[in-house]
C-alpha cells in the first residue's frame, strides 16, 4: 500500500471515486482530519453551466457531540447555509436538507469524528444511523466517515448501513522507505540553514519514540529542529536524536 507524505494511501479508491460508503480506521494522531480535508479540496465546488448553478460534489461535516436526529439535520442546515429555527420541526428540517444537498449536487458526505455517535444515548445512536442510511438511499450519495477504532462499533449498531461500508485502516508508519521519505520531507520545511543526514539507526530511534504515529513524529522532529535552530548548530544530528526524549513520563509528550 502506498501513502502519500501525509499518510494517505494514495491508490485506495477514497481517492479515485467513493462508491456507496467507505469508513476510514485511523489512530488518534494519524492525521485523519487532514487526509479528509485533502479529498475535500481535491473535488473543490464548481460551477455547473447547464443548470447556472455552483455544484458541491464533496461537501464534509464534523459528527456532533451526544448527537441526535435534530443536532444532526442542524449541523448540516448550518453547513449549508441554511440554519432553522428553534420552533423547525424535524421533517422541516429533514425536507430541508434533502432539497439543499440535492440542489447544489452533493455526491459524497464526509463525516469526520464518527465515533461521536457513541457519546449518544442507545436510541439516539440507532436514530442517526438509520438517518446516514435515509441520506444514502433517498439522494443516492455516497457516505464516507472518518474516526478513531470506536467508530466501527458505532457504525456496527446499524446492520443494514455497516454491511455497505467498506473499510480502510491506516496503520503505523513503519520502518521503510515511506517512512524514511516522510521524515525527509519534514526535514525540508524546517527553517534549519544546514542539511540534516540521519543514519537509519535514528531513524529507527525516532519510530520507536513516536511509536508511529503521524502527528507524534511531527512534534519530535520539529522539536528537535527548534532545540537546533537555538544552539546555532542549524542541523539535527545522531546525536540530539539519541538523547531526546519526550516531556516527562508524567506529563502528556505530544500534543
Amino acid at each position: 500500500m502506498r501513502r502519500n507524505e501525509d499518510g494517505a494511501d494514495s491508490e485506495s479508491p477514497l481517492f479515485r471515486e467513493a462508491d456507496n460508503a467507505q469508513y476510514v480506521d485511523v489512530l488518534s494522531g494519524m492525521g485523519k482530519t487532514m487526509i479528509m480535508e485533502r479529498f475535500r479540496d481535491d473535488n473543490p465546488p464548481g460551477f455547473d453551466p447547464d443548470t447556472g448553478r455552483e455544484r458541491t460534489p464533496v461537501l464534509a461535516m464534523e459528527m456532533v457531540g451526544k448527537p441526535g436526529e435534530r443536532r444532526f439535520y442542524a449541523e448540516l442546515l448550518a453547513l449549508l447555509g441554511a440554519p432553522q429555527s428553534r420552533r423547525a420541526d424535524i421533517v422541516q428540517m429533514e425536507q430541508g436538507v434533502l432539497r439543499l444537498l440535492k440542489a447544489i449536487g452533493v455526491q459524497v458526505l464526509l463525516i469526520d469524528e464518527v465515533h461521536n455517535i457513541l457519546a449518544g444515548s442507545h436510541r439516539d445512536q440507532r436514530v442517526v444511523l438509520n438517518t446516514l442510511r435515509f441520506l444514502s438511499n433517498r439522494l443516492q450519495i455516497s457516505l464516507v466517515c472518518f474516526g478513531v477504532t470506536d467508530a466501527r462499533e458505532a457504525i456496527s449498531g446499524d446492520v443494514q448501513l455497516a454491511r455497505r461500508f467498506e473499510e480502510f485502516s491506516i496503520n503505523r508508519w513503519a520502518a521503510n522507505e515511506q517512512f524514511e521519505t516522510l521524515v525527509s520531507s519534514i526535514l525540508r520545511n524546517t527553517p534549519l540553514r544546514k542539511p540534516t543526514v540521519l543514519t537509519p539507526k535514528s531513524l529507527r530511534r525516532i519510530l520507536q519514540v513516536t511509536e508511529g504515529i503521524t502527528a507524534n513524529i511531527f512534534h519530535m522532529i520539529n522539536s528537535l529542529a527548534a532545540d537546533a535552530a537555538q544552539s546555532g548548530q542549524e542541523r539535527i544530528t545522531d546525536e540530539v536524536v539519541e538523547n531526546w526524549r519526550p516531556l516527562s513520563d508524567g506529563e502528556a509528550a505530544y500534543t
